[in-house]
């Protein structure tokens, strides 16, 4: 294999393994409406193999940050056609990642009377507000199990507007400390019913949401994003024996439903945890080498080559590099990203990186 050979994931063609990592940026509008900038955004990554949209909440209770955009309503719905046709214009694929944030939100950002997660325990620290202010996170309300339904139903009707605004597909986000990882890790789910104690049991809530959405939008056009071990936002994976048995029930019981790909975000991807799961998932293995360090053409290059992965997400030179493809093919010189711009509200930082051919 190599990096910028075409891959088939699901109902997805993709012509080259180069996969834009989901990035949160903040660009929307204050009711969550994707605006025009972002469109021209994306669309200038259209030659990406696959574009994996930032984070979207599908309910405002599920809304993680100030400026980041919504998939809830029919204006947010509507919003989001510019950017898929934008995209395809261009000549891309582009996936939406479906994410509740749980627990990492503040009533002042949801705008609702609580924030949720697997059971009532606080992140220990500090959120930022619209206003720039902090505030301690809240102690989250414990979802019933009626009320599980519920969010599971969002993820549903969440999937169906993003496919109907054009999305090739969306991603299921069990990854960075959020409400369906928060379900994985025994640190934030401390629930004694159906949906806590052992890792099958922990896996579970993730598994119904998964096979609802596949009910809904079909299994081709959905993938899922995990990250094991992180460690990020007080979701704490540290007992070695447990982690593999809770990311194995939770792929074992993936593989059958057939997704598009399965992405994991890990240092490593050939420690055997990372291997393991790929030869239980046995389909398309996306790889992300996390935050710690900057993913290389090389790095790329070497996880597809040496059969590692099938594709490889790519944050930070995604950023600064809307060209990425191009320059990686010819070795061409990357622009840097801009850490001070990377979150805003302006074209500054995410529209303006120079191209090859400027």
């Amino acid at each position: 294999m190599h990096l910028f050979t075409p891959l088939t994931a699901g109902d997805i063609e993709l012509p080259n393994r180069v996969v834009m990592a989901p990035m949160t940026r903040l660009r929307a509008n204050a009711d969550g409406v994707p605006t025009a900038l972002m469109a021209e955004h994306y669309a200038q990554r259209a030659s990406m193999g696959l574009i994996i949209s930032e984070g979207v909440y599908p309910s405002a209770e599920s809304r993680a940050y100030p400026g980041q955009p919504g998939i809830a309503t029919d204006a947010q719905a509507e919003g989001w056609r510019p950017v898929t046709q934008a995209v395809h214009e261009a000549g891309g694929r582009i996936v939406m990642q479906l994410m509740n944030g749980g627990r990492v939100s503040h009533t002042g950002i949801t705008g609702t009377e609580r924030i949720v997660a697997p059971s009532a325990i606080a992140i220990d620290g500090e959120v930022r507000l619209a206003d720039g202010s902090k505030a301690a996170f809240p102690v989250p309300h414990a979802l019933t199990a009626e009320e599980l339904t519920t969010v599971r139903d969002e993820f549903v009707a969440a999937a169906r507007r993003a496919v109907d605004a054009g999305f090739d597909g969306v991603e299921l986000h069990a990854a960075n400390g959020y409400l369906l990882h928060e379900f994985l890790a025994p640190s934030s789910n401390t629930r004694t019913d159906a949906y806590g104690g052992s890792p099958a049991a922990r896996a579970s809530f993730v598994l119904e949401v998964a096979r609802a959405v596949v009910d809904e939008v079909g299994a081709g056009r959905v993938g899922i994003r995990i990250s094991p071990r992180h460690n990020i936002q007080d979701v704490i994976e540290d007992d070695a024996d447990d982690v593999s048995a809770t990311y194995e029930a939770l792929v074992d019981g993936l593989a059958p439903l057939g997704l598009a790909y399965l992405s994991v975000l890990f240092a490593d991807p050939a420690d055997e945890l990372v291997q393991d799961l790929r030869r239980r998932f046995d389909g398309v293995l996306v790889a992300n080498t996390g935050f710690a360090a900057v993913t290389t053409r090389d790095d790329a290059h070497d996880l597809v080559a040496d059969g590692l992965a099938d594709a490889v997400a790519v944050g930070r030179p995604a950023i600064a590099n809307p060209d990425l493809v191009e320059r990686w093919r010819g070795e061409h010189p990357e622009n840097e990203p801009v850490a001070a711009t990377i979150y805003g509200s302006g074209a500054e930082g995410y529209t303006d990186y120079p191209r090859l051919s400027a």
